[in-house]
């Protein structure tokens, strides 16, 4: 078994939780994809072994046959093969195997061991990101019910929510069903540039192939849509108010953003260094926008420190990721509880929403000039 390397691969992450370029962002998906990055556990050749042995074994004629039939249909819906099997099992052999010699847990295919709970393969990370979602479409209910259509921010606040939702949507499809699409590696293979995509046409069904692709880019777009629709929503509310060519001009300047930020990782380079410099960098004017505009504004309003709270607790709570320790109970794992804890964000942030609003319309009424 190879030693305990000091550097290991860390699983790339959305960062914490669209606008209108879904379509084309469905388009860019049927293109280039990220290459296969090997971890410490999927580059042991006792678990290389094992899975080449399994398949070779238990996926092939008669045996294949008796596992297809054998296998319940939300499996097979969800696109859990015979060789998914053989990866599984021998990752949880390999995981033993380094607890019993004293090695710490191994990432295996750049994410950590989880036990999977019917077709879910981190159910934490998936029930907490489903839990998100519901929140969010609660808390919008809520906004709707309570704050007129004439509201100044109506449109924008309904517009965040449902490019909130699709995020959170995205993320759960993502943490339910993450395939591997080959068991090849780059490192097995002469041409170590092959992409994912050639991969995936040699070894995996194209259905589940464009799943992948999919499932995974859709998870980390709309979470950039998500911090850049906010940074929207914070300039209509600061400038748009007053100034509507201004806050128009900046969406269509942060639309140009997300589209060329969508392209690079598309059409360049899928890389996971540069995507999340690109959302710490938009986050944190973001943070400093909302800061600002709260700080200025707490003297007039009563209601301002649930703004401030929300902005910084976002933040404070994205910092779970860096803990990024193995799952306790093989199911939770820093991600899932950055996840949970974000769930009653939602509550206090729609309070802040509903209160503004509704503080808009009234001045509106009244004729007083907001600032």
């Amino acid at each position: 078994m190879a030693s305990e390397p000091a550097h290991r691969h860390r699983r790339r992450r959305r960062t914490s939780v669209g606008l209108p370029a879904v379509a084309a962002v469905l388009l860019l998906l049927l293109t280039e994809v990220p290459e296969v990055r090997a971890s410490q556990g999927d580059k042991e050749p006792v678990y290389r072994d094992c899975v080449k042995q399994c398949v070779l074994t238990n996926c092939t004629g008669a045996r294949l046959r008796g596992f297809q039939s054998a296998q319940p249909q939300y499996m097979a819906l969800t696109g859990w093969t015979c060789r998914d099997d053989c990866r599984y099992e021998c990752m949880w052999a390999t995981v033993g195997l380094y607890q019993a010699e004293g090695y710490r847990v191994p990432q295996f295919h750049g994410k950590w061991p989880f036990t999977r709970f019917l077709c879910f393969e981190e159910p934490a990370s998936a029930l907490a990101s489903l839990l998100n979602g519901l929140a969010c479409l609660l808390m919008m209910l809520r906004y709707r019910s309570a704050v007129p259509r004439q509201s100044p921010m109506y449109r924008t606040v309904n517009a965040f929510s449902l490019v909130s939702l699709n995020a959170w949507f995205w993320s759960t499809v993502f943490h339910t069903r993450d395939t591997y699409l080959t068991e090849v590696t780059l490192a097995d293979r002469p041409d170590g540039g092959l992409r994912r995509q050639t991969l995936c046409l040699l070894h995996c069904d194209y259905l589940f192939c464009f799943c992948d692709v999919l499932f995974q880019k859709m998870d980390y777009f709309c979470a950039t849509a998500v911090i850049l629709y906010s940074i929207y929503l914070c300039c209509v509310r600061t400038l748009g108010l007053r100034r509507p060519a201004a806050s128009s001009m900046v969406g269509v300047l942060l639309i140009l953003a997300f589209t060329a930020h969508v392209s690079f990782l598309t059409f360049v380079s899928f890389d996971y260094g540069y995507n999340m410099a690109a959302n710490a960098t938009i986050g944190m004017v973001n943070l400093l926008w909302w800061l600002c505009w709260c700080w200025q504004n707490r003297g007039t309003l009563p209601y301002w420190w649930k703004c401030g709270l929300v902005v910084v607790l976002l933040y404070g709570l994205a910092l779970l990721e860096l803990l990024d320790f193995p799952p306790m109970l093989w199911a939770l794992d820093a991600h899932a509880v950055w996840h949970l804890s974000t769930i009653p964000v939602h509550f206090l942030f729609y309070s802040f929403l509903i209160d503004d609003s509704l503080y808009l319309l009234n001045t509106e009424k009244m004729g007083v000039k907001v600032e």
